[in-house]
């Protein structure tokens, strides 16, 4: 993954409708062109795009999920290695940080700790608050997470879910601020690979997600390290799961293709696979709001 330009990142506002990508208008019982997505998983796989495009988009996938009703992902990757930073962080902490120098920064419409970007299986999913994960954050989270742990560990990896006060992952003391990434923070659900803890080590988290909740849907999206990024240094490099395996794993589109067809049994809903990327035939759209998170104004509004 090479390294690129940084680029700039207005204040957060309602997903507004998008387009439709040239597909037929859905009906308020989520009938897209005689298909009921209430009932179905639709997935997309994009193609590599930067931090701006890469949000932009995660916004349009949340305001198609409000406007047809079911669960929506999309799987993307990136023009080069980006750190992501969470809607609360300071954009001068990343500043001071040596070992992410040069590299892009995008802010992120959800919350969370920084992510570097372009080794990693990243993810958008989206749900109305109608749905069945909809009405409970955590139920959202946990589910998406308990899926990837059954595939990961399934293909010879070992991962659980963190939970406080487990003794093998002590968490951080009352009080103490929050380490800048992701995946030196611990949150209950995040992926931890426990048989790879050190004495008086927590297991390394190979996997985590962040959130926005808005009045009618809930946007998640995270990563599952893939592969250690060669672009930076510690503390940025964090363990990744190739370095951990026994075997190697699968590519990633055979990883995300049993993730999805998971959470998808666990729902009792059929797999939608688009055959183009979500942002065909949204380019617009996604252009448009691309425009807010480019803006230096959301970029460094903290």
């Amino acid at each position: 993954m090479r390294r690129c330009d940084s680029g700039g990142g207005a204040d957060a506002r309602p997903v507004r409708p998008v387009g439709t990508g040239g597909r037929k208008q859905a009906g308020g019982n989520g009938d897209r062109g005689g298909l009921c997505v209430v009932d179905m998983l639709t997935v997309w796989w994009d193609d590599v795009a930067d931090g701006p495009t890469n949000m932009a988009a995660d916004e349009c996938l949340a305001a198609e999920a409000e406007r047809l009703g079911g669960m929506l992902v999309r799987f993307y990757g990136w023009t080069c290695s980006t750190v992501s930073l969470g809607a609360f962080q300071r954009l001068d902490d990343a500043r001071r940080l040596a070992a992410i120098a040069g590299i892009p920064v995008v802010r992120r419409p959800s919350g969370g700790g920084a992510i570097v970007h372009g080794s990693d299986l990243t993810y958008a999913a989206a749900v109305p608050k109608t749905h069945a994960f909809g009405s409970s954050p955590q139920a959202f989270y946990d589910a998406l997470h308990a899926a990837m742990a059954e595939v990961v560990t399934g293909f010879g990896l070992a991962l659980a879910p963190h939970a406080v006060g487990d003794a093998r992952s002590a968490d951080a003391p009352a009080g103490e601020t929050e380490p800048f990434f992701c995946f030196d923070r611990r949150s209950v659900g995040d992926l931890v690979a426990p048989s790879h803890a050190a004495l008086g080590v927590r297991p390394p988290k190979l996997m985590g997600s962040a959130q926005r909740r808005l009045a009618g849907v809930v946007l998640q999206h995270g990563s599952l390290l893939l592969r250690p990024n060669t672009d930076v240094a510690a503390p940025a490099r964090h363990p990744a799961a190739s370095e951990l395996a026994a075997a190697p794993l699968p590519s990633p589109r055979e990883i995300s293709r049993a993730w999805v067809g998971r959470i998808a049994a666990r729902l009792g809903h059929g797999v939608g696979v688009e055959s183009v990327g979500f942002v065909r035939g949204r380019e617009a759209d996604v252009a448009a709001r691309a425009a807010h998170f480019r803006d230096s104004r959301w970029t460094g509004r903290r």
